[in-house]
C-alpha cells in the first residue's frame, strides 16, 4: 500500500556514503538514534528502542517486564502468532481469549480468564483498528496487571487522542513490508518507564555491556539476544515518518465515508472503538451466517471487488498455530516452557475449537483492504458494489 521512492533512495544514499551503518557511534547521534527520537516524539513517549521486527519488540517488552516461567499472558485468538510467541520465548504461557464483534480483544473475556498466575495482557490493534483501551486498562488496574500494546498493525494510529502503543506499560510496533510504514523488516518498543527501556535494551543486544549505552546500565545486567537495528533501515523510516500522518488521515477519511454509507444502507459494519483514531487499513461488515458471508464475498468477487474473511488468513487465527497447539515452543524439550515445572497447572489446554465465539465472528465478517490513494470514483464504486451485494444476500435470507 505504501509508496517507496526517490526520497528513501536519497536517504539510503546519504547513509551509505557516510559509511556509518552501525547503530552505535560514540562520537555522534546515529541515524537509528534520530529515528528513535522522532518516533518517540510522534508517540509522545519518553523512550523508543528500534529492533529487528515486531516479534522482537514483543519479546523485548516481555523480558523488560520480567515475564517468565510461572506467568500467564492473555492474548487474543485473532492476531499474528508472534503475539503468543513472545511470552513463550520468555518462558511464560500465553492464554488465548476471545475477540468480540469488533474483532479485537474482549475485555470481559480477558477478566474471566485471569488467574493468580496472570501477569500481563497483550491487546492487539488488528488491521489498524484501535482496541477498547479504556476497558482493557480498567481490567488491568483492577487486577494489578501490566499491559503490552501490540500496535504492529497500527503504526501511528490513535485511541481518543493518544497514539496506539503509548497507553499501556509498553508498546510494540512492526515496520515490515506489509505495515503502514516500512523498511522491509523492523520494529520498535516504546515506554515511558526508563527501567523498562533499559531492560528492553539489554534484551535486544547481547553485547549491550560493550557499547556506548553501558554507562546508562543503572539496573542489573542480564544476557540478551541479538535484535539490533541498523542505520540503513532507520534512514528509510525517517522519510516515511514525515508522511505517515498524511497517509493515515487520507485512509481514515475514506474509511469513515465508506463505513457511514454502508451503515446508512443497513449493512452491519464492524463496530469501531474510535473511528477518529482508526488507521483506515480495512473496512469490515458482518452477517448472521457463514453462508451469507461467503455468498456476499463471491458476489463481490464477480464484480472485481476482493473482499475477504479474516478466518481465511491462516496465520492470524489461533486454530492454525500448530507449534503452540502442540506445545512445541522450542527446539528442545529442556527449554520448552510447556514442560517447565513452574508452568504446570497453567492454562495451556489448547484446542482448535476452544474459542468458538472468535471463530464464528471471523467466519461471519468480510473485510476490504483500503488505500489512502483511492480516488473518489473508485470509492463510490466500492460503496455501490458492497451495498448491492450485501442487500442481495440479506433479501435472499429473509
Amino acid at each position: 500500500m505504501i509508496r517507496i521512492g526517490q526520497p528513501e533512495i536519497a536517504a539510503l544514499t546519504r547513509v551509505i556514503e557516510s559509511g556509518d551503518l552501525f547503530r552505535y557511534n560514540a562520537s555522534k547521534v546515529t541515524e537509528t538514534e534520530h529515528f528513535e527520537q522522532e518516533w518517540a516524539e510522534k508517540l509522545d513517549v519518553q523512550h523508543v528502542l528500534a529492533v529487528t521486527s515486531g516479534t522482537a519488540a514483543l519479546i523485548c517488552a516481555c523480558a523488560a517486564l520480567g515475564i517468565g516461567p510461572g506467568d500467564e499472558v492473555i492474548v487474543p485468538g485473532y492476531t499474528f502468532i508472534a503475539t503468543a510467541i513472545a511470552p513463550l520465548m520468555c518462558g511464560a504461557i500465553p492464554v488465548l481469549a476471545d475477540v468480540d464483534s469488533s474483532l479485537l480483544l474482549d475485555a470481559a473475556d480477558v477478566e474471566r480468564r485471569i488467574t493468580s498466575r496472570t501477569k500481563a495482557i497483550i491487546p492487539v490493534h488488528m488491521q489498524g483498528m484501535p482496541c477498547d483501551m479504556d476497558a482493557i486498562m480498567a481490567v488491568a488496574r483492577r487486577h494489578n496487571l501490566v499491559v503490552i500494546e501490540d500496535a504492529c498493525q497500527a503504526d501511528a494510529g490513535s485511541y481518543h487522542g493518544r497514539r496506539l502503543g503509548s497507553i499501556g506499560d509498553m508498546g510494540a510496533f512492526s515496520f515490515n513490508y506489509y505495515k503502514l510504514i516500512t523498511c522491509g523488516e523492523g520494529g520498535a518498543v516504546a515506554t515511558n518507564n526508563y527501567e523498562l527501556f533499559a531492560r528492553a535494551r539489554m534484551m535486544h543486544d547481547g553485547g549491550s555491556v560493550f557499547w556506548p549505552t553501558k554507562d546508562k546500565a543503572d539496573f542489573p545486567l542480564f544476557m540478551g539476544m541479538e535484535f539490533r537495528f541498523n542505520n540503513l533501515l532507520a534512514a528509510i523510516l525517517r522519510v516515511q515518518l514525515t508522511q505517515v500522518d498524511e497517509w493515515i488521515n487520507a485512509g481514515r477519511a475514506g474509511k469513515r465515508r465508506i463505513y457511514e454509507a454502508l451503515r446508512a444502507a443497513g449493512v452491519r459494519v464492524v463496530p469501531a472503538h474510535d473511528l477518529d483514531g482508526d488507521c483506515g487499513v480495512v473496512v469490515g461488515w458482518q452477517f448472521d451466517t457463514e453462508d451469507d458471508t461467503l455468498r456476499c464475498r463471491d458476489l463481490l468477487k464477480q464484480q472485481g471487488v476482493g473482499a475477504w474473511r479474516p478466518f481465511d488468513t491462516d496465520r492470524h487465527v489461533y486454530c492454525n498455530w500448530r507449534p503452540i497447539l502442540e506445545h512445541q515452543a522450542w527446539h528442545c524439550d529442556a527449554m520448552n516452557p510447556f514442560l517447565h515445572p513452574a508452568n504446570q497447572g497453567a492454562q495451556m489446554d489448547y484446542r482448535p475449537d476452544m474459542l468458538p465465539t472468535t471463530l464464528g465472528i471471523l467466519k461471519r465478517t468480510l473485510f476490504l483492504n483500503l488505500s489512502p490513494f483511492l480516488t473518489e470514483d473508485k470509492e463510490q464504486d466500492i460503496i455501490r458494489k458492497i451495498i448491492a451485494a450485501a442487500q442481495q444476500v440479506m433479501i435472499a435470507g429473509v
